[in-house]
């Protein structure tokens, strides 16, 4: 005799358990890119307009009567040990930052661009010397590079952007050599030759737009990592010498003042992490969007 077993019922667990969320939104996944590009751009406008007109004093007018005071009203972010306003030295220290690692990173760019072309476009022995002293300097770290460059200069601002760019270099100099050597063997490239297309229209017509197209891409990545190790060497005295209100210079002065003084150090470190993390979240986006991902 069988016994029929009744249907297996449904856990009321189960029942109760709530459903998967749906695919996030298109303004869900576009929000924290959208709040990237306008950190981004409110910290143009602030390096370009100027910041006098944003904070009405002088970033470096010493008031010892107010040294160490803690973020009020009439001074947002506190004072430094030398009664200087913290905010209006942020500020200011934006149009020195930004300055400096827009400038390293186009003269990065640019010469490592230039190096990797030559070396995809050239015969095989000149490709192999360029391409190896690439991977040679691409060994060492960029703030070595740059250390070891500013040791046969003078600190400064002028030393500081030409440490930074050679320590890039090799970087943008590898990604176009690749990119050229795979644009090069490609099939149309291949068959303008066919045609009987001349060697300088063949590299400006075909080669170049291909190779280029990336490189705005990876420099908005890089221009991050270029603010970054500048303000890393000029915390070490390298850069931008005080009372400049630069923000590596910044968190110089103020490190033997954090136990009563946190403010000095902590809020121009916030705006420089925030400025990187931005720069680096609006590059992702882009190369997402040039790779044809969402």
């Amino acid at each position: 005799m069988s016994i029929a077993l009744p249907e297996q019922a449904t856990s009321p667990v189960a029942a109760l358990a709530p459903h998967p969320d749906p695919a996030p939104s298109r303004g869900r996944r576009f929000a924290p890119g959208l709040a990237a590009a306008g950190v981004v751009l409110l910290l143009v406008a602030v390096a370009t307009v100027a910041p006098r007109l944003l904070t009405g004093t002088d970033p470096l007018a010493a008031d010892p009567f107010h040294a160490l005071e803690g973020p009020s009203g009439a001074h947002w972010f506190g004072t430094d040990q030398l009664g200087r306003d913290v905010f209006t030295r942020v500020v200011h220290g934006a149009r020195y930052s930004l300055s400096i690692g827009v400038i390293s990173t186009l003269l990065s760019v640019l010469s490592g661009g230039i190096l990797g072309l030559v070396a995809g476009l050239s015969p095989r022995a000149v490709d192999e010397v360029l391409s190896r002293a690439l991977d040679v300097l691409s060994a060492f770290p960029e703030v070595l590079l740059a250390l070891l460059f500013i040791a046969f200069t003078e600190p400064g601002t002028p030393s500081l952007i030409m440490a930074i760019a050679l320590a890039f270099a090799p970087r943008y100099g590898r990604i176009v050599r690749a990119q050229t050597l795979l644009v090069r063997r490609s099939g149309y490239v291949e068959q303008a030759v066919t045609f009987g297309l001349s060697r300088t229209r063949l590299v400006w017509r075909h080669i170049l737009p291909n190779v280029l197209g990336p490189l705005p891409i990876l420099a908005t990545i890089g221009l991050g990592s270029a603010i970054v190790n500048a303000s890393a060497l000029s915390f070490l005295g390298m850069g931008p010498q005080p009372p400049s209100p630069e923000w590596g210079a910044m968190l110089s002065e103020s490190r033997n003042y954090l136990r009563v003084a946190w403010w000095a150090a902590i809020l121009p470190g916030a705006t420089l992490t925030i400025t990187v993390i931005s720069l680096t979240a609006v590059g992702r986006r882009l190369q997402r969007r040039f790779e044809g991902r969402r």
